[in-house]
């Protein structure tokens, strides 16, 4: 009979907040239940369906990969797999098809919805091709219609998303048909990025409203744009920010009267409450307050019935005497609070009462309740449940888990018509349009954008057409009447001034040389703008699912830092008509001076690809100019969603290439070359300093710290701008980087790793994350990857081996080096060579029973007697585990409970170990099943092992104790061996994206049996990927969107805005959450360059940006003198920065190594020892030779071995000096040349890259540790900036 799981396909669907008893949910805690009529009888292998469904290894050659589902699958890590089911409804129509529709048409069709359908029958035009990348120069010769034209390369984008295009009149009956695309529904939301004549808009609008249907504006001219956000009445958000709520693990339990030393709001002294602990402080950034509602998960025995109940809680303090002076963060403290609430409030009455009884005894005045204060424990809530239910958690034993649960919130949006006369903020002031730039709103910029936006729909209305030059007064005369207008009404948008960011009700002048701006380049569109809009907007779509916040209905920008000194000029006729746009706002100087702009581009990903659109469609690099863009890496699958330059057809190419091919294809004129160069230290010959010295900016595209802080640094030495940006899911951040102007990007501080407690990973789980961390870390890692990485160190140079051995850290590592190599080599030799599918299989049943069986039963055997012993042991997070059990009483397995994971498990490892051993893979599931049940493998008896830890400060400190005699004799067993002969293995590389290869399979079934054992609930497949492979969701919006921004503000530094005086000030930085609303949206002025204290009078300080530069080359000694007196220090270490210290440590001068030309080491006419203290750090031996020598007589033979030792050590001291005064004497180059050309002699690569940089380059870069001193000793210690010494 088949073996078949009760649950659904881990690979299915199911939200991560989907009720946890839920049957159709796969990460039910219910306990997995097998059965089989008769296990003992052989299995007919009918088996596709029993186990396995839902990994990926089997499905190579059997079914054809799911192409979407790859292509979403960072999406999936974002948006989860609810809201993406949910996009796949979506019908949008987008109006316009100038540069803010076709983006908004791009991120929506990668984002994955139902269908776009484009509206736009105006024939594309030549100025059009400045902001549509879509639009070619035979779509404009032969009038093309602007949808028509973007058709086929908007269908391109995403085989599973629909794209139409429609020409027709846009009328009620269209806009509210009830089959879209044949998708069988309605249009979800409507995209104007157009504007339309008034009463159009309204219409389209309130038929918008009418029929639950988005309605979003979304305009851009010249250096402003608009974004208008309208979900109609009743719209209900179901996620507000899309964070995932952290689950918070149960210590304790507790239910028990209220004390008067505690504080719960509505709860007297006396009343019972239930107060639950936790293993972790719950952060008041998931929001949890009085009132707010968690949902309970995971609990055991009588306290089950409360599995996936939702219940109110409060917040527990408690009141403490001021002069206590408690610290929460005190480990005193923490370690008190881990007695249980009971005993901790006895405690704190004492403490109340002793405090108490001397403020009464002092006199001092005033009452003694002013001396108290409440302290939140930050650990503990308060469960607000029914008295009867509360008696029920006095059964508590152990376990549990509370997840906040987020509120539905229910929103009712104001139509256009209505929100062009009135705004209400909920953050803001009422009648302020919000502004993205955060000093404009507060000044009250946006009230002007939004007058001249009504002005100008009242004056195309009059005069039935658009404003352009020549029209500014009536707009101005415009803005001013919808001013007096809306004066009346509640919540108008008038001329106020402000104060403190408020409405003070006195009128102010209209801003009219804006509001004229507006006027003149009405219809202009700029890239950045258009890619801003289009992603910003694109995400306002997506909240249609009832994820994340719409922003608060307006949120306006302008950037008048971008244009012209003097105002503009007239376009010459020499400017191509694609770049009319930017000649009629930024001046016809900024076409020219991009042409001739040096760009160096890092990265051809998400960010890159953006990047590279702004440049073609500015025309960058289009005259003397070059733009060189690097990626090393090849195209994805799951790129495709949000890298758009890329098709299925370029998987495997490069990445830098054919971005560069495809934009190169859009504008021919462009000088472009992409290469798969790494950027780092090691290319500096390729990144040479004439290439970086050419550059007129660097940009940043990168997805990686390392890298990142590389190019800052880069920048930071040749003085170079640098363009900054990064996305995490909906959160997005830029930053432009000024030489000397502002900080760096080396001057941020990373936030420390939290990591997890080893004990907890290794003994004690009891949360998910626990079981997959254990599985990727110690499971997939040592077995997979250090294990046959050590083999093949061992067989390939044994010597090197033993090397790499001595200089692992601990003796617990060298251990565990030396066990994985002895096994490989004896399974070879029980092999009688190589390793077959069935050692494979022995090797993988091994790992089974050890780290799920044997470790289990080690792990129970220690808690159980600790409670023979009246200790508790399985309390709080502590879950007494479950073995697995692969036999039954009569030897019969596959029968235990945890089967099915258990074969899953057996089905990964062993294939895992096929790769490392070079057999060929098992993939069918059924001959896999048939060649495990034919080897009747048997379940070993269990042997007590070691002692586990419980807890992590018992290992904090402690190196894990090895065997000795193990070590010494697994040393002597390897040197004896012969590596001859011994076949190859092959080591994994993690790859996370690869379904064929086994990785995620086996990192899901391993972190689920783990789960298993510690009855935790298991995780879905994807949800394991996005864990162990550090995944980071990306999304075309996100990205799109803060590209668009960064895009306008490299157009201010191909204006010079940098060089202007104040010229920092015209620069915006941005942190943008497109998940949360309006108030998430903010751009800023740069940060000034971080001040770092030298520690000396002059300079006091300097910058990341400075250095000592200093010319022609000199003896070390004339530069340690003039760097000493200039400063008033004291060189310790003189030293390349680029080479690790530790590498050479003493550098090319050391202060250490000049104290030694003072040392004498001397024996006196009696024969005694005479040297300095220091000597004897030096040279060891000495010390014992100068006692022997001080003891024995005159005429003893045992004296010539200790004068020889003295003789050695005065020789050495001797070479010591010559070498040191040679150094000294002679050049800083040549220090340098024989302090780290040494390095590299054994890696002829590495020496020629290092003569080859030492040839060319004309200067050194040093850095030195200084210090201070007085009267002999040193005082403190001071920096200074890098020198660059010019040599050549």
């Amino acid at each position: 009979k088949v073996l078949r799981r009760t649950e659904d396909s881990l690979s299915s669907q199911c939200s991560a907040r989907t009720n946890p008893v839920d049957p159709a949910c796969p990460i039910s805690t219910r306990k997995r239940k097998f059965a089989a009529d008769n296990p003992a009888e052989p299995s007919d292998i009918s088996m596709a369906d029993a186990w396995g469904e839902w990994m990926g290894g089997w499905k190579k050659g059997v079914l054809a990969a799911d192409k979407e589902a790859d292509r979403v699958d960072r999406q999936k890590a974002a948006f989860g797999a609810e809201t993406l089911a949910k996009l796949k409804d979506i019908n949008v129509l987008i109006v316009g098809m100038r540069g803010v529709g076709v983006e908004s048409a791009k991120n929506l069709i990668l984002s994955n919805v139902g269908s776009v359908v484009v509206w736009d029958p105006e024939p594309a035009t030549a100025r059009d091709m400045g902001s549509n990348f879509y639009l070619t120069e035979a779509h404009v010769a032969k009038e093309v219609t602007r949808n028509e034209a973007s058709l086929a390369q908007l269908k391109s984008l995403n085989p599973f998303c629909k794209v139409e295009s429609y020409s027709g009149e846009l009328t009620d009956e269209y806009l509210t048909q009830a089959d879209v695309a044949g998708t069988g529904k309605p249009f979800t939301a409507v995209i104007v990025t157009r504007l339309l004549p008034k009463a159009e808009l309204f219409r389209i609008n309130a038929t918008a409203r009418a029929n639950n249907c988005a309605f979003l504006l979304a305009i851009t001219n010249g250096v402003t744009s608009s974004i208008f956000s309208d979900f109609g009445t009743g719209h209900k958000i179901t996620d507000s920010n899309g964070e995932p709520t952290e689950t918070y693990a149960v210590s304790n339990v507790e239910v028990m009267p209220k004390h008067p030393m505690l504080k719960v709001s509505g709860v007297e002294d006396g009343e019972e409450i239930v107060v639950v602990s936790f293993a972790s402080d719950v952060a008041n950034s998931d929001g949890l307050a009085d009132g707010d509602t968690v949902e309970l998960d995971d609990f055991s025995g009588d306290l089950a019935a409360f599995q996936g109940q939702q219940v109110k809680v409060k917040r527990v303090s408690f009141v403490s005497p001021r002069e206590a002076k408690v610290d929460v963060s005190d480990p005193g403290f923490l370690l008190q609070l881990g007695n249980g609430t009971a005993k901790c409030v006895d405690g704190w009455q004492k403490q109340h009462d002793t405090f108490k009884a001397e403020f009464e005894a002092s006199g001092k005045p005033g009452s003694w309740k002013s001396q108290l204060r409440e302290i939140t424990l930050l650990n503990r809530l308060m469960l607000v449940v029914p008295a009867a239910a509360a008696q029920s958690f006095k059964a508590y034993l152990g376990g549990g888990l509370v997840s906040p649960v987020k509120e539905v919130i229910v929103k009712d949006y104001a139509s256009l018509e209505d929100s062009l006369k009135a705004t209400q903020s909920p953050h803001g002031a009422p009648g302020i349009p919000d502004m993205l730039e955060n000093e404009a709103g507060q000044r009250g910029d946006g009230v002007d954008v939004h007058l001249a936006l009504s002005a100008v729909l009242d004056f195309q209305e009059a005069q039935k057409r658009w404003p352009g030059p020549g029209d500014a007064a009536a707009v101005i005369a415009g803005a001013k009447a919808v001013s007096a207008r809306n004066k009346e009404v509640d919540g108008g948008v008038w001329l106020q001034k402000l104060e403190y960011g408020f409405p003070s009700g006195e009128d102010r002048e209209l801003h009219a040389e804006r509001v004229g701006q507006f006027a003149e380049f009405f219809g202009t569109e700029l890239t950045g703008f258009c890619a801003y809009l289009g992603g910003a907007t694109a995400q306002e779509v997506i909240k249609k699912t009832g994820k994340f916040t719409p922003i608060d209905q307006w949120m306006h920008h302008e950037d008048p830092a971008l244009l012209p000194v003097g105002g503009a000029a007239p376009t010459p006729a020499a400017v191509a008509p694609r770049y009319a746009d930017y000649a009629t706002v930024l001046g016809p100087e900024f076409v020219s001076k991009a042409a001739d702009f040096n760009v160096f581009l890092v990265g051809a990903g998400a960010l890159g690809c953006e990047y590279l659109k702004g440049l073609s469609l500015m025309g960058v690099a289009t005259g003397k100019g070059k733009i060189l863009v690097t990626d090393m890496d090849t195209i994805e699958t799951s790129n495709l969603s949000r890298q758009f330059l890329f098709r299925d057809s370029d998987v495997g190419s490069s990445k830098s290439k054919s971005g560069a091919r495809v934009v190169k294809e859009w504008n021919p004129a462009m000088n472009i070359e992409g290469v798969e160069m790494f950027v780092g230290p090691t290319t500096e010959d390729y990144f040479s300093d004439q290439f970086w010295e050419n550059l007129n900016v660097c940009w940043n595209a990168l997805d990686n710290v390392m890298a990142r802080k590389y190019t800052d640094r880069r920048c930071l030495w040749y003085g170079k701008p640098l363009l900054e940006s990064g996305t995490t899911g909906t959160k997005s951040n830029h930053e432009v980087i000024l030489p000397g102007q502002t900080g760096s990007y080396n001057d941020g501080v990373d936030p420390p790793e939290v990591g997890i407690a080893m004990c907890t990973l290794r003994s004690f789980p009891y949360l998910p994350l626990h079981c997959i961390e254990f599985a990727k870390q110690k499971l997939f890692t040592e077995h997979y990857v250090f294990a046959p990485e050590q083999y093949e160190a061992f067989r390939k140079d044994k010597a090197d081996f033993f090397e790499q051995l001595g200089a692992m850290s601990t003796d617990n590592e060298r251990l565990t080096a030396m066990r994985s190599v002895m096994k490989i080599v004896q399974l070879q030799k029980q092999t009688g060579g190589a390793v077959d599918f069935a050692g494979c299989v022995r090797l993988a049943f091994e790992r089974l029973m050890e780290d799920f069986r044997n470790d289990i039963l080690n792990v129970i055997a220690d808690g159980d007697a600790s409670e023979k012993s009246g200790t508790p042991f399985w309390t709080g997070t502590k879950r007494r585990p479950n073995p697995v059990d692969f036999a039954d009483d009569q030897g019969n397995n596959f029968v235990g409970e945890g089967h099915t994971l258990s074969i899953e498990y057996l089905y990964a490892a062993t294939n895992l170990f096929a790769h490392v051993f070079g057999v060929p893979e098992v993939r069918d599931r059924g001959e896999f099943e048939r060649k495990v049940r034919e080897m009747a493998l048997v379940q070993p008896e269990w042997v007590r092992g070691a002692r586990v830890k419980e807890d992590e400060a018992a290992e904090e400190g402690e190196a894990e104790a090895v065997d000795e005699e193990e070590l010494a004799r697994l040393e002597g067993e390897l040197y004896g061996i012969e590596a001859e002969g011994l076949k190859q293995a092959f080591p994994h590389d993690f790859e996370k994206d690869d379904d064929d290869n086994f990785h995620i399979d086996f990192l899901t079934a391993a972190s689920n049996l783990r789960a298993w054992n510690y009855n935790i609930k298991e995780t879905p497949r994807h949800a394991v990927k996005v864990t162990a492979g550090r995944i980071i969701p990306a999304l075309a919006t996100t990205t799109a969107m803060v590209c668009g921004l960064v895009d306008i503000e490299f157009c201010k530094l191909v204006l010079g805005c940098h060089n202007r005086e104040k010229g920092v000030d015209l620069f915006l930085n941005s942190n943008i959450n497109l998940g949360t609303g309006s108030e998430a949206f903010s751009a800023f002025r740069p940060q000034p360059p971080i001040q770092i204290k030298s520690g000396l009078p002059d300079p006091e300080t300097y910058t990341s940006w400075d250095k000592v530069d200093l010319e022609g080359d000199r003896s070390v000694g004339e530069l340690v003198k003039f760097i000493e007196d200039k400063y008033g220090v004291v060189i310790d270490t003189l030293y390349d920065p680029q080479v690790p210290l530790d590498k050479a440590p003493r550098g090319i001068y050391s202060r250490a190594d000049r104290a030694k030309m003072a040392w004498e080491i001397t024996l006196t006419e009696d024969g005694k020892l005479q040297c300095p203290e220091e000597c004897f750090s030096a040279w060891p031996q000495l010390r014992m030779a100068g006692q022997m020598l001080g003891r024995l007589p005159p005429e003893s033979g045992q004296r010539k071995m200790f004068e020889s030792q003295v003789t050695a050590a005065v020789t050495s001291l001797a070479k010591t000096k010559a070498t040191f005064q040679g150094k000294l004497d002679g050049l800083v180059s040549a220090a340098h040349t024989a302090t780290y050309r040494q390095l590299f002699e054994e890696d002829e690569e590495k020496l020629a890259y290092f003569d080859k940089i030492a040839a060319a380059r004309p200067y050194l870069t040093l850095q030195a540790n200084y210090v201070v001193a007085g009267g002999g000793e040193d005082v403190g210690e001071v920096s200074l900036p890098p020198i660059k010494l010019k040599i050549k």
